[in-house]
């Protein structure tokens, strides 16, 4: 059984706004080309390069530009800030972040930049012929994507769309594992969750399936994945002796919140203990605590959790966390 080959993000990445990043990028080459010098031309140059990575940043030749550009003009610092954001990009890599350090960024920049992307390929058709292809490439990203930071929007889409790459070619337990591990850390990916969704309702686990739905509707409350989902499962039992499907119990909803929190906190220690007394006291204090930690993701599924256990207040702690995440885009 294949995915779909349409794909779940066809549309994030409009064709218009790959257009104007090349647009950028050419005019950004031309200002460059005629400088010779001039602070003004290079000003130019800079601020087109700007907005081709800004409108598509899974084009390696708009980074390769931006850090010619600020190569010429000599800013060291300027090199490196784009560096990192590339890094940050690709998952924020420790060995990739280690090569910034005791180095001459400004003679090496472009070596730096072609040698991550080769091994790291921004376009996902380049990336799968690179890297999904091979199946001890495959087994080796697979094992380094949990230890990599995807909160990133960009690098969110950028995982996304290799992740779709590998259950299009069929495997599909993969696809799931590591698609749970991007959601853990990204939970308002709602196309993401739609599309698993639409997976598990293939292979017949429904409660999976509106699971993953229910999460869609609640990041993007346009969605219509779990009404429609919903009439789908009516309609299977319409006119048969079939006993009709439920959605899932409140415990199955605990469960798999309890997993993603486990998930989201990629290895990291764990929130000092709280006090049974404060903890009845204060039944946030936990969240408030993630919260304070930068670590949201945990905060959201833990809030969920409490949500979906009857918890008084956890409503509104869901919503004063997905106003964070939204605003964090």
């Amino acid at each position: 059984m294949h995915m779909s080959d349409s794909g779940f993000l066809t549309e994030s990445l409009q064709h218009p706004r790959r257009n104007l990043g090349n647009r950028y990028r050419s005019q950004a080459e031309k200002f460059l080309a005629l400088s010779n010098g001039s602070d003004e031309y290079l000003s130019w140059a800079e601020q087109n390069a700007r907005q081709s990575v800004l409108y598509d940043f899974t084009n390696s030749e708009n980074w390769k530009a931006l850090v010619q550009v600020k190569t010429v003009c000599g800013e060291t610092d300027g090199v490196r800030a784009v560096l990192e954001d590339l890094f940050v990009v690709l998952g924020r890599d420790p060995e990739n972040m280690s090569q910034l350090e005791g180095v001459d960024l400004l003679s090496s920049a472009m070596e730096l930049l072609d040698g991550a992307l080769a091994a790291d390929p921004l376009d996902p058709g380049l990336w799968w012929e690179r890297v999904g292809r091979d199946k001890e490439k495959l087994a080796e990203f697979s094992m380094r994507i949990r230890g990599l930071d995807i909160s990133d929007s960009r690098a969110n889409v950028l995982f996304s769309r290799r992740l779709e790459r590998i259950g299009r070619e069929g495997d599909e337990e993969l696809f799931l594992e590591l698609t749970r591990i991007l959601l853990a850390q990204r939970p308002d990916n709602h196309e993401l969750w739609e599309e698993i969704g639409r997976l598990y309702e293939r292979r017949g686990e429904y409660d999976q399936a509106w699971l993953c739905y229910d999460q869609a509707q609640l990041h993007f409350p346009s969605s219509s994945a779990r009404v429609r989902f919903k009439e789908r499962m009516e309609g299977l039992v319409e006119g048969k002796n079939t006993r009709p499907w439920r959605t899932p119990e409140i415990s199955d909803r605990v469960q798999f919140l309890e997993r993603m929190q486990k998930l989201s906190a990629r290895g990291r220690m764990e929130i000092s203990e709280i006090e049974e007394e404060d903890s009845d006291e204060f039944p946030f204090s936990e969240v408030e605590m993630l919260i304070q930690d930068g670590r949201t993701s945990e905060a959201f599924f833990l809030a969920r959790r409490m949500a979906a256990e009857g918890i008084d207040g956890a409503e509104s702690k869901v919503n004063e966390l997905l106003e964070i995440m939204r605003d964090g885009k």
